[in-house]
């Protein structure tokens, strides 16, 4: 029983033989095992609020999309060997949420690509931290750990037993007023999903997952003809961006501080642990990341609380502008939806040095290669222009300065409208093509 609890919440999903079973029958095996176990509340927020109010206990709520099957992993037999978690989550009221269906968004606000997170809570809807990050579509060394989670387990019990007296320090862990209060009630799911997912019919149609909140406020956004934000075109910048590397198996322990970065400049040290960062106590490396998503940044300064040692000191960091731009998107399921609007389903990386050579461009200037070509419905807008793979695109609108997909997506959200037509040039077998690139809804 063990293993295969630890194995739900760690994004291990149903190993063996359910691998192999369609998605319908994977959930509702999903749904048997947990509620004959008994030790999960499943799938019943509601139930587990009233729950932590008579017991006095904190509240885990894990968001975990069963159907997802590339999503990040945890190695079973790491699960099996650890002895840490169980008796930790004994500590807790769970809950098992596999759909986002009727989530409150007011409260639960998180990195709506990941297709797993955990919020630690008092019961009373106070947030004592987040768990659960990812930077790449596949592997997650370098993100999270068993270690990693214990650790935020024992500091959310931590903050539990000094509650209230703390609660001002954490009330910078909800965010302001969502566009919409539940992932049914944006434009794009009325009429297509309701408030609970249909255990008596088809589960999984019937699912609202995480990365689909996210699709459907950029499109909302999209279709209010309003700019996309950076915030939001970026959302959750990842340490790393920064020049921060973190330590998977501790809370917020710096591993290594890349030269040059923002990081280095504000003065942390690899061993410094970043006790508080903005006045937030820290649980994990998610928690780091709320706190640098509504960050302002242009000229933002943050706080951070260490421990270096065993002397404690602060030190600022200073976010200039457009350093969200320094973070990795194209990992992300939003990144697919965002390339229907402003590539036409072309999926683009930074040319090789040795398809520079071919096409004659130079180091550092632009050049963009055609890696993938979409070939359906809105996707193939890109293939219908006449784009090809293996094409390289030096410019477009006359400018070279869009070195990484990423700036060119977010330059066309905000500079164009759906409708507008980009004046491509791509080289293309040695010679320079002209090519115009639809923008979309």
């Amino acid at each position: 029983m063990l293993r295969f609890t630890l194995a739900s919440l760690l994004m291990i999903g149903i190993s063996g033989m359910l691998c192999a079973q369609p998605r319908e029958e994977k959930v509702r095996s999903d749904r048997k095992k947990v509620e004959a176990e008994g030790f999960w509340i499943y799938n019943d927020l509601a139930k587990g609020f009233e729950t932590a109010k008579k017991t006095g206990k904190p509240l885990l709520v894990v968001l975990r999309c069963v159907p997802c099957e590339e999503c990040v992993k945890l190695d079973d037999e790491l699960v099996d060997q650890d002895t840490r978690v169980r008796p930790l989550l004994e500590k807790f009221v769970c809950v098992r949420q596999i759909s986002t269906n009727g989530l409150d968004l007011t409260l639960f606000q998180f990195d709506y690509d990941q297709s797993f997170a955990a919020f630690m809570l008092n019961a009373d809807g106070t947030i004592y931290g987040r768990f659960g990050t990812r930077s790449h579509r596949t592997e997650w060394i370098g993100d999270v750990s068993i270690d990693g989670l214990a650790k935020a387990l024992e500091g959310a019990l931590d903050l539990h037993k000094n509650y209230p007296k703390n609660k001002d320090s954490l009330v910078g862990k909800r965010g302001p007023k969502p566009d919409f209060s539940t992932p049914e009630s944006f434009p794009a799911h009325i009429g297509r999903y309701k408030s609970q997912i249909d255990f008596a019919g088809k589960v999984v149609p019937s699912c609202i997952h995480c990365h689909q909140i996210g699709d459907a406020h950029r499109d909302y956004l999209r279709k209010q003809k309003k700019p996309i934000p950076e915030r939001v075109v970026f959302p959750y910048p990842h340490p790393k961006s920064i020049g921060l590397i973190l330590d998977p198996k501790e809370r917020a322990s710096v591993l290594r501080v890349e030269s040059g970065s923002l990081a280095e400049k504000a003065g942390f040290r690899t061993g410094d642990a970043i006790t508080s960062l903005h006045g937030q106590p820290l649980l994990s490396i998610a928690d780091v990341q709320w706190v640098l998503h509504y960050s302002s940044g242009s000229g933002d300064t943050l706080k951070a609380e260490l421990l270096r040692g065993t002397e404690s000191m602060e030190i600022t960091l200073t976010l200039p502008r457009d350093w969200r731009r320094l973070d990795d998107i194209s990992w992300r399921a939003s990144t697919w939806g965002l390339r229907r609007m402003t590539t036409g389903g072309l999926v683009l990386e930074p040319a090789s040095k040795e398809d520079r050579q071919a096409a004659n461009v130079a180091d550092g200037s632009m050049a963009l290669r055609v890696k993938h070509v979409g070939q359906y419905g809105a996707h193939a807008a890109g293939k219908n222009a006449g784009f090809r793979q293996g094409d390289i695109i030096v410019s477009i609108n006359g400018k070279s300065e869009f070195l990484r997909e990423a700036d060119w997506m977010f330059h066309s959200l905000n500079e164009l409208r759906p409708g507008d037509r980009a004046k491509v040039s791509v080289m293309r077998d040695g010679k320079k093509v002209e090519l115009n690139l639809p923008m979309q809804d």
